[in-house]
């Protein structure tokens, strides 16, 4: 839900409540009642000025795109590792062509 991520994105600023409304100039009852989910249907604005608040995409607040702990975890794993983007990519794109050779 959008008002779940407005928290995790405003908590990992280090931000309060009261910040966030100032800063973004909107009501820090209303950013509640998007936290706690009593709104689910926020404006555009609304989510423009905190987004812009927060230094974060608009799109951070409109789609969930994390990765489960698992994977989180094994990416950490990977970076930690010594693996490169570049190796990690080689390595998707050649099991791509191996799912794709298994099929034929």
């Amino acid at each position: 839900m959008i008002g779940s991520r407005v928290k995790k994105y405003r908590k990992e600023a280090g931000m309060t409540l009261s910040q966030l409304a100032e800063e973004a100039g909107v009501a820090k009852s209303y950013i509640s009642a998007i936290e706690r989910d009593l709104q689910h249907n926020p404006s555009i604005q609304f989510l423009e000025k905190v987004a812009a608040v927060l230094n974060i995409d608009i799109d951070q607040l409109i789609k969930d795109e994390s990765l489960d702990g698992d994977w989180e975890e094994l990416v950490k794993e990977a970076m930690d590792s010594g693996v490169s983007k570049d190796e990690f990519r080689e390595f998707i794109e050649f099991n791509k062509w191996k799912n794709n050779n298994q099929n034929e």
